[in-house]
């Protein structure tokens, strides 16, 4: 079993993938600590997924998120959602006054991020899972590259056939550019994220691929407990992966937040439709799924 097994199916919450330093944690995943009661089902988990944008001899935790998924887990109807947030959403952090939502990763780690996320969605996660660029690239060479589907053709330097619209066979470092890139498309980073969410979806079948093999769990809880910085035990671990196994690509329905651009200060800026973030919530806390559209009104 390929190092870190247990990430390929964790992986499928990471999102987008700076460089991380070698010396440091390239993928944690904590549980959010809270004082308030579980506001959605047993049967649905929350997890944020986040990228880091840490650099060499940075701690992964400890600077802004560069991408930001918050994916819901029906763990009895395999359905599941994707809510994607621009990390440049102008919003309150608390404590530190309005900044955009990915220097709450900054300030306070994945605890403040958890809460920034929670006050704009109305929906607290259970889990803050975050990724490096080491981490998400072996984990993509062990299951041997991913096919996206593409809503666009662009160009990169990394992939000189460039990224057509539908089927790309993708290795992992064009994976890597296929969810990070964002000045070719259309909507800049509003269609990044969608980007990372089919991403996300083409690793889920990847993974879902492998999943009959002898051993393939167990062993990747053992290597996760080698490799991954958590503060959850085995037992969690292997649970938190049978319910991302048990999703089904087809039913993982992704939404973004969208609101206008524009600047505070100097800083270029998105001001997140916080009326959709919620509709999104409220549509999705209960069961996981999202009913309603994307804009839903």
């Amino acid at each position: 079993m390929t190092r870190l097994a247990l990430g390929l199916l964790l992986v499928l919450l990471a999102v987008a993938m700076p460089p991380a330093a070698p010396r440091h944690a390239d993928v944690t995943l904590v549980r959010v600590r809270t004082a308030q009661a579980v506001d959605h089902p047993a049967s649905v988990l929350w997890v944020l997924c986040l990228g880091s944008d840490a650099r060499p001899g940075e701690r992964l935790t400890g600077t802004r998120a560069d991408a930001i998924q918050l994916v819901g887990l029906n763990l009895r109807t395999g359905a599941g959602t994707m809510i994607g947030i621009p990390r440049d959403s102008y919003v309150e952090i608390r404590g530190h006054g309005r900044d955009k939502i990915n220097a709450s990763m900054f300030y306070g780690g994945p605890q403040l991020m958890a809460d920034s996320v929670s006050r704009l969605v109305g929906v607290r996660p259970d889990y803050v899972f975050t990724t490096g660029f080491l981490g998400f690239r072996a984990m993509v060479r062990a299951i041997g590259g991913v096919t996206v589907h593409s809503r666009f053709a662009f160009s990169d330097p990394v992939r000189p056939q460039g990224y057509h619209v539908g089927a790309n066979r993708l290795n992992p470092f064009q994976a890597l550019i296929f969810g990070r890139v964002r000045h070719p498309l259309p909507r800049g980073d509003f269609d990044r994220s969608g980007n990372q969410q089919e991403l996300l979806r083409s690793i889920l079948r990847e993974v879902r691929g492998h999943r009959s093999r002898p051993g393939f769990m167990e062993h990747g809880v053992l290597a996760a407990v080698r490799n991954l910085d958590t503060d959850l035990n085995p037992a969690q671990l292997y649970r938190l992966a049978q319910a991302v196994v048990s999703l089904r690509p087809e039913r993982l329905r992704g939404c973004v937040v969208t609101g206008p651009t524009g600047y505070a200060g100097a800083a270029s800026v998105v001001y997140p439709d916080v009326a959709q973030a919620r509709r999104l919530g409220d549509d999705a806390r209960r069961d996981g799924t999202l009913d309603h559209g994307c804009r839903q009104g």
